[in-house]
């Protein structure tokens, strides 16, 4: 028999989704248990939907081996940290570095400074990601409900993410906000816009504020409405505006005479404007802000 007590970081989970990230037990294997009772939260019978609370007592009358941790020993910790509480970590993300899926990767980065190790608690996640080639704040969540509330705000868009990027050919419009519709290719990993919509494109929405110009390039603003796979690259570009330095959507002949390789991107500010009140309410009103833009130091704007 093994005992487990819920701490916070795993309250507010369903029993069987807490299960198989523990343990390596299939959604069949967990539901014959709970109907065979031997599954029991504080004694008494359960079923795989309940939610655990903090101080349940969990017990398991099945053989059960913890899922092995990838060891974080050997990981770097150097992380950026913009803003850290018991709850979230805004981490300003290095250009280079992906999210996840990677022999080092931010999410990685991230537990090993938590030192995360223990099999049975919620593991440290990312509410927000960003390309590998694009720098900026990445918004992480410390524990299960952070997770939840966070990742609700964001879909109610009570979280404003900008960027500042520098757009090739100056908008005649200084602001706008522009609708189109982005279907993605996977295999190619790409995106494509349009002005149509069709069963196999998503709506997006982006606004963009020209800050100043010269020499025919734009350094702008950008208000991510929709989050969208390559939305601001591939947007920008479909109104004749692509991103310097983005080799994918953009204009070679003219990131080669800047040097630029990348795009210039950079998701430099959060702020909270929360509608609904939550545990996460003394974030309300507060904005976080990266000062060190690798593209702001050229001079190219």
């Amino acid at each position: 028999m093994k005992e487990i007590i819920i701490g916070k970081n795993d309250s507010g989970q369903r029993l069987d989704r807490f299960l198989t990230k523990a343990f390596p037990l299939t959604i069949g294997v967990i539901m014959k248990a709970v109907r065979c009772k031997n599954i029991k939260v504080n004694g008494k019978r359960t079923e795989a939907a309940y939610k655990l609370q903090e101080g349940d007592i969990l017990k398991i009358y099945i053989p059960v081996t913890p899922n092995a941790n990838r060891p974080h020993e050997n990981i770097s910790t150097d992380l950026n940290i913009i803003y850290e509480d018991d709850n979230i970590l805004l981490v300003d993300k290095p250009v280079g570095l992906l999210c996840h899926d990677g022999e080092d990767s931010l999410i990685d980065r991230i537990k090993a400074y938590l030192g995360y190790n223990d099999s049975y608690t919620f593991e440290p996640a990312l509410c927000n990601r960003i390309d590998r080639n694009t720098g900026g704040i990445v918004i992480a969540a410390k524990t299960a409900e952070a997770l939840r509330i966070l990742n609700e705000k964001i879909r109610n868009r009570e979280i404003k993410k900008l960027y500042l990027c520098i757009l090739t050919g100056i908008p005649k419009e200084k602001q706008a906000t522009l609708t189109a519709y982005l279907e993605k290719d996977s295999e190619n990993n790409t995106v494509t816009i349009s002005n149509r919509k069709t069963p196999h494109n998503k709506t997006i929405v982006t606004k963009y504020r020209v800050i100043s110009s010269k020499n025919n390039l734009a350094l702008a603003e950008i208000d991510l409405i929709t989050g969208r796979t390559h939305q601001i690259r591939a947007h920008m570009a479909y109104i004749g505006h692509p991103l310097l330095g983005d080799g994918k959507y953009g204009r070679n002949k003219i990131n080669k005479p800047h040097g630029m390789d990348k795009q210039a991107l950079y998701s430099y500010k959060i702020v909270f404007e929360f509608k609904e009140k939550s545990p996460l309410d003394y974030l309300n009103g507060k904005s976080f802000e990266v000062k060190d833009i690798w593209f702001m130091k050229e001079g190219i704007v």
